[in-house]
């Protein structure tokens, strides 16, 4: 039985791929350098992988995690576009460098098929709603950067060596697991976190600037779709519910899953931030026959619930 690689899976999407694999009876090795992930990701299923620690940016480490491995979904970055403006040299050394090891790892291997964790910071500056693969602008960050070349890489590798290479633009995802502790996290952990507390969430900028969110499970099904896709090789697909909230909305959200009433304090507009983002799913439904089966106010119950069990138990 061929096994499959999860770079980055004691990471928050990472360790929901890995769960839903080991849950279907496949084999599974983890490969991650507990920069950001946590073995606590892994607790309910760590007895039933293979753990690999170790640091993308080492080709040897690459190779000796992707040896027998048909299926390699990698979601080891640094996931940052705050962190990657203060930072640049470090979020190319990894996201850059660090998915072009795990590329030529992969083909030297014999691996099959690659599925990449992309993001719809690859649309940059283009003004154009939604946003519809073939439309990018130009970067407004070096994570966008970065991402945008790791799409390149997986499409030249697709089409020299065969690799079934397919980059999946995340658009916001979020669900249990997030960590909310870093002032990188991403926003729906901090504001249910902040707010379970009693505290003011920060937004940044007036509140109208719009994302469109996907629950973590979803984000799953449309990375083993794709890895058993042949139609989507070589290609960029979105991976979104395809509706816009704004920052203003997901406060008022949070606050009626909670029974709250909290207002923000405003901040000044982040440099590098994207103002609005939605993303057009159909390439999705065409080439992998995906769609996101939770809406965003299903998924944030979840979410919310989550968390509300995690800060009882701690």
């Amino acid at each position: 039985m061929a096994m499959f690689l999860v770079t980055g899976g004691a990471g928050f999407i990472g360790s929901h791929i890995a769960e839903a694999l080991v849950n279907r009876g496949d084999s599974v090795r983890v490969l991650d350098d507990l920069s950001t992930g946590t073995m606590e990701n892994l607790a309910g299923i760590r007895t039933r992988i293979e753990f690999v620690e170790g640091d993308i940016r080492d080709l040897a480490t690459c190779r000796r995690a992707v040896e027998g491995a048909g299926t390699v979904f990698h979601e080891a970055a640094l996931a940052s576009v705050v962190r990657s403006v203060a930072d640049p040299l470090l979020n190319d050394a990894i996201n850059v460098r660090g998915t072009l090891n795990m590329l030529v790892a992969a083909k030297d291997a014999g691996v099959r098929n690659f599925v990449l964790a992309s993001s719809s910071a690859v649309y940059g500056d283009d003004p154009s709603m939604p946003k519809i693969e073939g439309r990018e602008g130009k970067p407004l960050s070096p994570y966008g950067v970065s991402k945008l070349v790791d799409e390149k890489y997986a499409q030249v590798f697709h089409a020299l060596h065969g690799l079934n290479a397919v980059a999946l633009r995340y658009f916001n995802v979020f669900g249990p697991r997030q960590d909310p502790a870093s002032e990188y996290s991403a926003v729906i952990p901090l504001f249910v976190t902040k707010m379970l507390r009693g505290e003011r969430p920060t937004i940044y900028g007036d509140g109208e600037q719009s994302r469109d969110f996907i629950f973590v499970g979803d984000v799953v099904r449309a990375n083993l779709t794709a890895a058993a896709s042949d139609a989507a090789g070589g290609e960029a697909v979105n991976v979104a519910c395809g509706v816009a909230t704004t920052v203003n909305g997901l406060l008022e959200a949070v606050n009626d899953a909670l029974g709250t009433g909290i207002e923000a304090v405003h901040g000044a507009p982040r440099p590098g931030d994207i103002v609005h983002s939605t993303a057009d799913i159909s390439k999705a439904r065409r080439l992998m026959g995906f769609a996101p089966g939770l809406s965003f106010l299903e998924g944030l119950k979840e979410t919310v619930l989550w968390y509300q069990q995690r800060s009882t138990r701690s």
